[in-house]
């Protein structure tokens, strides 16, 4: 091989190890950036990174925000509140189905009726490259067919989806 093919092999390589990396990294950022929106209950942000067909389930993003902001009021008013969330890890990206996905671990820790709910829960991250930003929804909605054929119709993937978690503490 000469040297200018070993040099765009070189190159090509590189490049696809960055798009991999640079999505693994974006992931991870929009992750975070929908995870504290949800905290902080700005639920434009919330919808901007869910996966349109589970807005268009709720009816659409007017109808989401409404369902939303109801929701987050009554758990509120009921001593809701939510005390940490935070992103634990993304898995590698993966090509499939035309789509670049991931798993990413989130743990979310939340006080209501002296009671501590901590729970991981698992979402699937699929890269929006129209918009450059990563859409997530609930992972284990996909262990449901008749969910999965809503909302991702033919859905197959190699990627595992953990089982959520969660446990409740009496809070002193």
């Amino acid at each position: 091989m000469n040297k200018t093919k070993k040099l765009a092999l070189l190159v090509l390589l590189t490049t696809s190890i960055n798009l991999f990396s640079q999505n693994k990294a974006d992931a991870l950022r929009d992750a975070k950036i929908a995870s504290e929106a949800a905290f902080n209950m700005n639920f434009e942000t919330v919808l901007k990174h869910a996966l349109p067909a589970v807005i268009e389930e709720m009816g659409g993003k007017d109808a989401a925000l409404k369902v939303m902001k109801s929701s987050f009021e009554g758990m509120k008013s009921q001593g809701f509140e939510f005390e940490k969330t935070e992103i634990k890890q993304v898995s590698e990206v993966v090509k499939e189905q035309g789509q670049y996905r991931c798993i990413v671990e989130n743990f979310n820790q939340m006080k209501m009726s002296g009671k501590r709910v901590l729970s991981t829960t698992y979402l699937l991250g699929i890269y929006n490259d129209t918009d450059d930003y990563w859409w997530f929804m609930e992972a284990n909605k996909l262990k449901n067919k008749t969910q999965s054929d809503i909302i991702l119709p033919n859905f197959e993937t190699q990627l595992k989806i953990p089982e959520n978690d969660g446990k409740v503490e009496v809070v002193d």
